[in-house]
């Protein structure tokens, strides 16, 4: 069983940073394809990005392409997400995840969750 810890979140203003950590308790993640969600207010969960389980393959979306970016930890068993220029839109809670395939990630499927950390972002 792999449990997944976000940290990382916070109040920030618009256009300052903020880096998100997810490191798993349990087990070590450096076979597994890792991902980012979130959630908004009233919103479906969204992917907001995903590295393959050596960091060398990174895929992004639109709203946060530019902005935001994935990376291992030397390890391979610590995921980051660095994000820029924050905008109000970006509010949400932050979920990490994990699974063996890479396309179950991609596609909002992966087996493993974490709880989430809130980033809110003023304007």
């Amino acid at each position: 069983q792999v449990q997944l810890v976000e940290s990382g979140g916070g109040l920030v203003q618009a256009g300052d940073s903020l880096r998100l950590s997810c490191a798993p308790s349990g087990r070590t993640v450096g076979d597994y394809a890792m991902g980012w969600f979130r959630q908004a207010p009233g919103k479906e969960r969204e992917f907001v990005a995903i590295c393959n389980r050596d960091g060398g393959l990174t895929y992004y979306a639109d709203s946060v392409k530019g902005r935001f970016t994935i990376s291992r930890g030397n390890a391979k068993n610590t995921v980051y997400l660095q994000m820029k220029s924050l905008r109000p839109d970006d509010t949400a809670v932050y979920y990490c995840a994990a699974d063996l395939n890479t396309a179950q990630v991609r596609t909002s499927r992966p087996r493993y969750w974490g709880q989430g950390t809130q980033v809110t972002v003023s304007s």
